[in-house]
């Protein structure tokens, strides 16, 4: 909770702080780096840093947090803390850090709003960032107590098999190195994966874990983004080149907020492209466990022969006794006689009230599908959903509030 003489001056200053919070996070990141290459190198999306949505998702939790603190004074937004939290403690951030963070960020909020940053507002706004600062550092601790890792999160697994999905989707099977069980995780979850590029950079992403907790091996989905065109491709089109059985792979532990939720409620599990990789994991955990819950599947793709994992998605989905898929494909195809053509459409399905849904996909899809189950008067709260990469859904939204506050 804000203390009494700095609510004032946020809510004050909030609509300039978020007018100018992009051109802020800008300016941090490059004193940040500056100051310390090895995060670029090392640890930060170098993807992210090159196509500014590593700095837009920032931007948009200040102006998210700051606005939380004014218009809900006694509640912690949770929801979008622990996102933040699974995302850090799965790349292994220290409380350390944080200080790191508050110079740069500081000295950059300086030096764009100028002279508007008298005592009064520069403390009001360190408060701020200290009430979220340490309400992440306390979440990640958990997270760590959790795994029993203390922070230390990587480890290394085996690549036991390599399977080619699609022409630009492999999925990769691994084991512990050290012939330990495997962590137990929750269907949705996602590890990172560590990879030394020729450089000499190691570069960090995420990958859901796309079959269910229980089996003696971890599998991971990775669709190839080409490194010619897109920045964020590095990492996937190494492995896609250069990983192979028998290699070895540095992972973190589980991490993720998006997970399937206890019960026997009806669900909806909607998804696009590769965001049917925590789908599956959700769907193989009902299945493998005998749920008789009612589910709802629902994916769209370019075409079925883009459609990763599309032969068990379906044997998944026919082995809950109340489970229906209804599958979408851009492109019509005489080998998907059951799928309808064009983008997918929930308001044609017949849905279950109390439903609880998951969306995992492009923004565009999400935004869409989500509109439709709000207008269908599925409440917000009921509608989870998992982004690929910085949380720029929440930081537009959040933003553009803060700059009409």
């Amino acid at each position: 909770m804000l203390s009494e003489q700095s609510t004032p001056v946020v809510r004050a200053t909030l609509p300039l702080v978020g007018a100018a919070v992009g051109d802020i996070t800008e300016l941090f990141y490059k004193k940040l780096f500056d100051a310390h290459p090895e995060l670029l190198r090392d640890l930060f999306n170098r993807g992210n840093q090159a196509n500014g949505d590593q700095q837009r998702a920032l931007a948009g939790s200040i102006a998210a947090f700051a606005g939380m603190l004014l218009e809900t004074p006694d509640a912690r937004p949770d929801a979008m803390l622990a996102r933040i939290a699974h995302k850090h403690a799965s790349l292994g951030i220290t409380s350390d850090q944080y200080k790191v963070v508050h110079h740069h960020l500081f000295e950059a909020i300086a030096d764009v709003l100028g002279d508007a940053v008298t005592s009064e507002v520069a403390s009001a706004w360190d408060e701020v960032y200290w009430l979220m600062a340490n309400a992440l550092i306390a979440i990640e601790a958990g997270l760590y107590q959790q795994t029993g890792l203390d922070g230390d999160t990587w480890h290394s697994m085996e690549i036991t098999e390599r399977r080619q999905e699609t022409p630009d989707v492999v999925s990769l099977i691994l084991r512990r190195a050290d012939g330990r069980p495997t962590e137990p995780f929750r269907p949705g979850q996602y590890i990172s994966v560590q990879i030394e590029l020729p450089d000499g950079a190691r570069q960090i992403r995420q990958y859901s874990l796309s079959a269910a907790p229980g089996h003696p091996h971890w599998r991971i989905t990775v669709k190839r983004l080409r490194d010619d065109v897109n920045p964020d491709g590095e990492v996937s089109s190494w492995l896609h080149e250069h990983a192979q059985p028998g290699d070895s792979l540095t992972v973190s532990a589980p991490f993720g907020d998006l997970v399937l939720p206890e019960g026997d409620g009806p669900l909806l599990l909607a998804s696009a492209g590769i965001g049917s990789t925590p789908m599956l994991a959700m769907l193989d955990h009902l299945a493998s466990t005998g749920s008789t819950r009612p589910v709802t599947v629902v994916h769209a793709d370019r075409s079925p022969a883009d459609h990763a994992h599309r032969d068990e998605q379906r044997t998944l989905a026919r082995a809950l006794p109340n489970a229906q898929l209804h599958l979408w494909y851009e492109e019509p195809c005489d080998h998907a006689p059951e799928a309808s053509t064009g983008r997918a459409d929930v308001t044609s399905l017949e849905l279950r009230p109390a439903l609880t849904a998951y969306l995992c996909g492009p923004l565009p899809f999400m935004r869409a599908v989500r509109g439709d189950l709000l207008r269908l008067g599925v409440p917000a709260e009921m509608i989870h959903y998992e982004v690929f990469g910085p949380d720029l859904w929440l930081g537009r939204q959040q933003a553009a509030s803060a700059e009409t506050a």
